[in-house]
């Protein structure tokens, strides 16, 4: 008898905070639980992390800080992603920057990742980017011994297409529930790809990763930049709100239900973002902001 999946779908909080930077923050373990637990203070549970980040670091760091209170772990949702291979000194054996969806790779990445983050479970796991040599049934083959082994409780996939994401759904039992995508003011690829539309349709929760385009909304000198720039700092005066804020709100008010991931080590920044959850974007602001990104009127 098969076991059965629940399409629970994610569960995670509104807003994620991201660690792919924690090896560049230089804390201490207590320094990452005391973030932890301010970050849960807020309300934010959910915590996204990749093998590779931080030169295949981040994971461990996370790990350590966690071990020093287990009880966390309950409170707490972790994403984490696999399948980029990256050439680095804690990983000698990997001569090329490339990905690898083998069975072998994804079950030997979740047991790498469990150990560094010192849990007996993950609760979704992602396919960091697609690959042109994806067999979707052996991929799906992994996840459904992943699953049945307890290993891993929801599956998803990041910077998916609609057809690259529903070639993987078509072979599996389990529901994908996360295409993490770039998705910001400065990114509106994925709002006309069909991306959002898809997601949607299957009720998969997009996950934003570089909500503020790397930090170019603050500083970038592109024309597109500058008129966004321009005009959130003009809405930022009239609605009493921060810029961070209303990009924020300007991804929240997206009816796909998208779930900002922040990058920030500051928990002002993540409690700014918090905050944001109390904006009211109305239609017309959010479609200035839109417009001011295209550079020309809707047609």
């Amino acid at each position: 008898m098969r076991h059965q999946y629940h399409p629970l779908g994610f569960e995670g909080s509104r807003i994620a905070q991201g660690f792919w930077r924690l090896q560049d923050w230089g804390w201490s373990d207590q320094e990452t639980l005391a973030f932890i637990e301010q970050c849960l203070h807020l309300g934010v549970t959910t915590f996204d992390h990749a093998d590779i980040y931080g030169d295949y670091r981040c994971e461990e760091l996370f790990g350590k800080a966690l071990m020093r209170k287990p009880i966390l772990r309950d409170k707490i949702e972790i994403v984490t992603k696999c399948s980029i291979l990256l050439p680095s000194e804690q990983r000698p054996e990997i001569k090329v920057h490339r990905y690898d969806y083998r069975s072998e790779h994804i079950l030997s990445s979740v047991d790498r990742s469990l150990d560094n983050l010192q849990c007996e479970y993950i609760d979704t796991l992602l396919l960091h980017r697609p690959s042109p040599l994806m067999d979707a049934d052996e991929v799906a083959q992994a996840f459904d011994h992943l699953f049945t082994l307890g290993k891993v409780k929801h599956f998803g996939v990041s910077n998916f297409t609609p057809q690259q994401f529903d070639l993987l759904q078509s072979r599996m039992d389990a529901p994908l529930i996360v295409n993490q995508l770039e998705l910001s003011p400065l990114a509106l690829q994925h709002f006309e790809d069909g991306s959002l539309d898809h997601a949607q349709q299957h009720a998969v929760t997009p996950m934003a990763w570089s909500p503020f385009s790397g930090g170019d909304l603050f500083g970038a000198q592109t024309e597109q930049a500058l008129r966004v720039r321009n005009l959130l700092n003009e809405m930022a005066e009239d609605l009493a709100a921060s810029v961070d804020q209303l990009v924020v709100a300007w991804l929240l008010r997206h009816p796909a239900g998208i779930c900002p991931v922040m990058g920030s080590g500051k928990i002002e920044r993540l409690q700014s973002a918090v905050e944001a959850l109390q904006i009211d974007l109305s239609d017309d602001d959010w479609f200035r902001i839109w417009i001011a990104s295209q550079g020309q009127p809707v047609p």
